[in-house]
């Protein structure tokens, strides 16, 4: 994909130039390509006016154009392949925390890159001259210090970081995403406007809160992203629930490693990059709970009566703020709903077990168990147990066709009602723990409990 990216966007700065404009790649993908990372898109940055990028280009979406965004599809090397053009710009006053009020076209790529957030991010490339010269750092445009910043590791605000967070609240959430997923410190300053303006977070749409979290929590370094929320005072403002976890100590000798705040960043820890975002927001929110059902009454231990309970409906509220799409939120609370069950996996019956293994995704629970029981006492046994059954079940074992219908006990004489639910159950009951073999003996078994009529 890097490679058809990368031609689409050379295509265009080489049309822009040859019709008398600047054109370069621009942002994120400039610092890719420095850090020999693989970029995903490239975006162009050009002195041409959008209604000129317009009238270049055959195809193209008009997705901003006040803000100077055309978006331009490449038909020559693939139609999938969307290049994002934007005219160099100035930007007004910030009125709504992410949009300038007005924006002023420039023929100035350094104007246009004294507005961007970041100096790593600030960067432009001249592709034609990189490819003349064999040299891609000799093409680099930087008028912000970012090849500096990268070989420190350092974010920075471009210019005033205050300024730069107000004119959009979002930013605070990306220096810490790019701070953890490089490895990075956050520049003092820049660090200090962050914890200065926190709460203004508040002002950025849920959804784009929640997209940003996500990023953090998939990208490989979660563990590394929360601890620098915490530390900023994102954490409080956007999931209190989650600061609530310092300090609440857990029983040793369950939990050697320490609170459940630890506990939860080593589980973090273990979260591997592109992990789902669902089996992410599944590890963050397990023992969401445990805080507030926190008890200790010596010589007891330390004990968390309901935390599964409790944690499903706190869950449920965080997912429902953040506004998640209805299938996330239910494979994510199903995790929270579960991540205890492994404690009795061992002594189910075959039944139980077998739907047990039902679950959606079940993978994702089995992972879950693991990196729980790796963050704590690291006994293995029951997830190896647990791995191991569900490996040696064919999956008609688990799920096989039902010897006994509604409709089987209609023709038996049973009337539908309340108890058809409950003689179903019995039935699916002994076949997955195979004490029957057919329709006659499901329905003998159900006679024995039920009469008809």
């Amino acid at each position: 994909m890097q490679k058809r990216a990368y031609i689409a966007a050379l295509r265009i700065v080489e049309r822009l130039r040859a019709e008398g404009y600047e054109a370069y790649f621009a942002g994120g993908c400039v610092r890719d390509l420095l850090l020999g990372h693989e970029a995903k898109d490239f975006d162009v940055a050009t002195s041409a006016t959008p209604d000129k990028v317009l009238a270049l280009f055959p195809k193209t979406f008009s997705v901003g154009a006040h803000f100077g965004v055309i978006l331009v599809c490449d038909d020559a090397a693939d139609r999938e392949v969307v290049t994002e053009v934007a005219t160099f710009r100035s930007d007004g006053v910030y009125l709504d925390g992410r949009h300038p009020a007005e924006v002023r076209f420039s023929s100035s790529p350094r104007e246009d890159v004294l507005r961007r957030d970041f100096t790593i991010n600030g960067m432009m490339l001249d592709p034609i001259l990189q490819r003349e010269t064999c040299s891609l750092t000799s093409a680099v445009l930087d008028y912000v210090g970012g090849q500096n910043d990268l070989r420190e590791g350092i974010v920075r605000a471009i210019g005033d970081p205050r300024r730069r967070f107000e004119e959009d609240k979002l930013r605070m959430l990306r220096a810490v995403r790019f701070a953890a997923r490089l490895g990075y410190t956050i520049e003092p300053e820049t660090e200090r406007a962050i914890r200065e303006l926190a709460p203004a977070i508040a002002q950025v749409s849920r959804e784009r809160v929640r997209d940003e979290l996500t990023r953090m929590l998939t990208e490989g370094r979660a563990a590394r992203a929360f601890d620098l929320l915490d530390r900023t005072g994102l954490l409080q403002q956007v999931l209190p629930e989650i600061s609530r976890m310092h300090g609440v100590e857990q029983p040793p000798e369950f939990h050697p490693e320490g609170d459940v705040w630890v506990h939860t960043l080593l589980l973090l820890d273990k979260l591997p990059p592109d992990v789902s975002p669902t089996l992410a927001w599944g590890a963050l929110l397990h023992d969401v709970g445990k805080p507030a059902t926190f008890s200790h009454n010596p010589p007891d231990r330390i004990r968390f009566n309901g935390h599964v309970e409790v944690g499903v409906k706190m869950a449920h509220e965080i997912l429902r703020r953040l506004r998640f799409s209805n299938e996330d939120c239910a494979q994510i609370l199903s995790l929270v709903e579960n991540h205890m069950r492994f404690g009795d996996v061992e002594k189910m019956k075959e039944s139980t077990l077998k739907r047990f293994f039902r679950l959606p995704q079940f993978d994702e629970h089995l992972a879950l168990h693991r990196m729980d029981c790796l963050s704590s006492h690291r006994d293995l046994s029951l997830y190896e147990f647990a791995k191991r059954k569900r490996e040696e079940m064919p999956e008609e074992e688990v799920r096989p066709a039902l010897l006994v219908t509604g409709r089987d006990l209609i023709a038996a004489g049973y009337k539908p009602g309340p108890a058809f639910k409950e003689m179903l159950r019995i039935a699916e009951d002994a076949q997955l723990e195979g004490r029957i073999h057919s329709t006659a003996e499901g329905l003998a078994l159900i006679r024995e409990q039920f009469s008809i009529g």
